[in-house]
């Protein structure tokens, strides 16, 4: 069996292609600490090993999957909002992760984690299969440009890699404020076998399919964007 070093290889070598840049930014002294001292607490730490959740959480519970949580004020929102289930955030900017530390310790939430890495990397190597209940992907960058639409999140393999980690019954749920990526979501939809689209909306913010507003849903609609929510079911085979 290959050691992790030489599995982490093996992922760089087969990632060539991602789906984010990842911006140091500004960070806050707060935020700094934050991830120094609330990282014990909250943090997950990358590893290409499937996660034992019940351990992490200290409890069996439903459990959702967000992926790019931004600021962390809608992930927070929904894990206060729903104690009864596990809330596991992944995002790659530290400021934004920082920040959902600060709210987590503020609201003293019991039910989070987040995790500080490439969200499709985690979701490969460290979800176990058939373990998450709901994956959120909430305002993914649209990479607009043509030549660029192959660093789009969404893609048939992602698809096929959320449909494997999601437990039987399972839901999809994605948001975007970009209606070029949302004619590319729904042609990626009509040929993918994994899910199929339960509901899907198009609005002017005023009927999100059961989310919170999310801050990049804030700055689209100020550009006088339309949003496109989808919830996909995973199909059982």
């Amino acid at each position: 069996m290959p050691d992790r070093k030489q599995l982490i290889n093996s992922m760089r070598e087969e990632r060539t292609i991602r789906s984010f840049v990842k911006r140091s930014g500004r960070i806050t002294r707060a935020q700094k600490a934050a991830l120094s001292d609330l990282w014990p607490r909250f943090g997950v730490d990358w590893s290409p090993r499937p996660l034992d959740l019940d351990g992490l959480f200290g409890r069996s519970a439903p459990r959702v999957l967000e992926i790019g949580f931004g600021n962390g004020e809608s992930l927070i929102e929904q894990a206060a909002a729903y104690p009864e289930s596990d809330f596991l955030g992944i995002e790659v900017h530290e400021p934004g992760a920082g920040h959902c530390l600060l709210l987590a310790d503020q609201s003293k939430l019991t039910n989070l984690r987040i995790a500080l890495h490439d969200a499709q990397e985690v979701l490969q190597w460290q979800i176990p299969d058939g373990s998450i209940h709901r994956i959120n992907l909430y305002f993914p960058d649209p990479w607009p440009k043509k030549r660029h639409h192959k660093r789009r999140i969404l893609q048939p393999d992602f698809l096929e890699s959320a449909a494997r980690k999601l437990a039987p019954g399972g839901s999809l749920h994605i948001a975007t404020d970009w209606e070029n990526y949302a004619l590319h979501i729904d042609q990626l939809l009509a040929a993918d076998p994994h899910f199929r689209v339960a509901e899907r909306r198009e609005h002017s913010g005023d009927n999100a399919l059961d989310r919170p507003m999310t801050k990049f849903e804030k700055r689209g609609l100020g550009k006088g964007h339309r949003i496109w929510d989808w919830r996909l079911e995973k199909i059982s085979h």
